[in-house]
């Protein structure tokens, strides 16, 4: 059996995801492969280690700790900037370690933050390949920009604060510089190390994007036609259908949830969910309680206290959310919402009462309510999520708009917070749940909804490119 290496960045959002695409190698080859996902721990739990925990080896799929000792992980954090890649760089010996012992290497599958790793597989005389859990159009924008910066030495930090819209390849219309990763324009030593990593991808055999041709046919022929990376395997949606929050949640949180879902009608719940950094300070938690209760609309909200102001850390959950929430709330609201911590969001999600989703547009959410059907209002707060906002909206038609540029301080710098009033909160809303005959926007979500699914199958675009991917590392073994 030829063995492929996986190494994920141990965050949620990449770990999870990495998991699940191994799977799907692992059911769609049975002869051939088994796989070892090489796992990282990061100083910062950033709530990884319950699912860490939570992990069991199979047969053909094995979970390797190759953590450093937590002192020495612990002193990459004094260099903020530099913290990913030299964390990632440090594990170099350990993974040489684990690869030198195994007697049929097929590969590496690397994380878009892992690509020192290549200088690994190239030891070892083995194809490396990108897994970007990310969307085609973002990864578009990110070869745009290290071309203008690295190859036209361009200074991009002029866009910075700029109301200028710009023309990008992967996009069909103007991108306001506003929704743009700001570490894609700033001058930082952070900024130069991502670019550095998204150079590397020309050295790999491939890139695989957890997408789908059928959502973004537009970004993923602007990049085939470019002809300046890899070939590119488009193979998504990866969505995990393990019981989400079964690490976090309690059984009984989770049945009281599903509980209450079952007695709410058909597409009537929007749920508000912001992933698993998703928090805010008790004025924009008093606006949004406004809106819920003054637009009548049942509500399922996923609610977490902020971690103190400047520690970058993972929210927490209220023990009693009537010290934070409009006195009284609770009780006006108790026929038509209810509040709760932690969210099972796939549960919930795949949910026949839940008609529209409050969403951070991360772009695994966006995928399970893409898979789902359920369309979005957006909210980005960080990283890539305020140019998946304008992508859903403005590109794909699949998401209505609360905000698209909204940016949420994580590091407290910022004396005055972005507050978004209750009445921005309730247009959203009213334009995310309007009747379905007009709405245009459930009518597309519906359609993507039918072709995720199909893309998948055995003759679906995804399968496809998953068979070419299998076929392509079998090969390099031979």
């Amino acid at each position: 059996m030829n063995e492929l290496i996986f190494i994920p960045l141990a965050g949620l959002g990449h770990l999870v995801s990495a998991i699940e695409f191994a799977k799907l190698i692992l059911n769609r080859d049975e002869n051939n492969l088994c796989i070892s996902v090489l796992i990282m721990k990061l100083p910062l739990d950033y709530g990884v280690q319950n699912f860490i925990q939570s992990l069991t080896s199979q047969p053909r799929l094995k979970f390797i700790d190759i953590s450093l000792d937590e002192k020495t992980s612990s002193g990459f954090l004094n260099n903020h900037e530099r913290f990913v890649y030299d964390f990632i760089d440090g594990h170099k010996s350990n993974v040489r370690e684990y690869v030198q012992n195994i007697p049929r290497l097929a590969g590496f599958v690397l994380d878009m933050f892992c690509t020192s790793m290549i200088d690994i597989a190239n030891e070892f005389n083995v194809p490396s390949y990108i897994y970007f859990a990310s969307n085609a159009a973002f990864l578009g924008l990110c070869l745009h920009f290290q071309a203008l910066r690295n190859e036209q030495n361009l200074d991009t930090s002029k866009y910075v604060n700029s109301d200028e819209e710009l023309s990008i390849p992967c996009f069909k219309n103007p991108c306001p510089t506003k929704v743009l990763p700001k570490h894609l324009l700033d001058s930082r030593l952070a900024s130069t190390l991502f670019f550095d990593g998204i150079r590397r991808f020309k050295e790999t055999k491939g890139i695989i994007i957890n997408t789908f041709f059928e959502l973004e046919p537009f970004s993923l022929q602007t990049i085939l036609d470019s002809e300046i990376v890899p070939t590119i395997y488009p193979v998504g949606p990866v969505v995990s259908f393990a019981k989400s929050g079964h690490f976090r949640n309690n059984p009984s949180e989770i049945e009281s949830i599903m509980e209450w879902l079952d007695e709410q009608p058909d597409l009537s719940v929007v749920f508000l969910c912001f992933g698993s950094m998703g928090s805010f300070e008790a004025e924009q938690i008093k606006e949004i309680a406004i809106a819920m209760e003054h637009c009548g609309q049942r509500f399922l909200w996923s609610l977490r206290r902020s971690p103190p102001k400047g520690k970058i850390d993972i929210p927490s959950n209220y023990n009693n959310f009537e010290e934070i929430l409009p006195k009284g709330f609770l009780e006006r609201t108790k026929g038509i919402g209810k509040v709760i911590g932690w969210a099972p969001q796939v549960a919930i999600l795949s949910h026949k009462s839940v008609g529209g989703f409050v969403s951070h547009c991360g772009w695994n959410s966006i995928l399970e309510s893409v898979y789902f059907g359920v369309p979005i209002a957006t909210w980005p707060l960080y990283a890539e999520q305020q140019m998946n906002a304008f992508l859903l909206v403005k590109e794909l038609g699949l998401a209505k708009e609360i905000r698209m540029d909204y940016v949420v301080d994580f590091e407290g710098k910022d004396n005055q917070v972005d507050i978004v009033s209750a009445e921005e909160i309730e247009g959203g809303l009213q334009r995310l749940m309007v009747k379905s005959g007009e709405n245009e926007v459930r009518k597309k979500t519906k359609e993507m909804k039918e072709k995720s699914r199909v893309a998948m199958v055995d003759g679906g675009s995804s399968y496809n490119f998953l068979g070419l991917l299998i076929n392509d590392v079998i090969t390099n073994i031979s």
